[in-house]
């Protein structure tokens, strides 16, 4: 005697829950799309004047050199 995984655990479709998810979604799209244009210049000028510290790279540590090369 075989039991559907459905009927055995009680998990199924649930449209309330994937209604709500989609209906977030749409509302997290709505007012984070408009922040783009000021996320996006913003992320640069940070990566311009706030990332100070070296770049580490996977060529530099394997070789055993530092990036300030000492």
């Amino acid at each position: 005697m075989s039991t559907k995984v459905a009927d055995s655990t009680g998990y199924g479709p649930n449209f309330q829950m994937s209604a709500f998810g989609y209906i977030m979604a749409g509302i997290l799209v709505l007012v984070l799309l408009p922040l783009l244009p000021v996320a996006i210049p913003a992320y640069v000028l940070w990566r311009v004047f706030a990332a100070d510290e070296p770049e580490h790279s996977f060529e530099s540590w394997h070789s055993g050199r530092s990036s300030n090369g000492s």
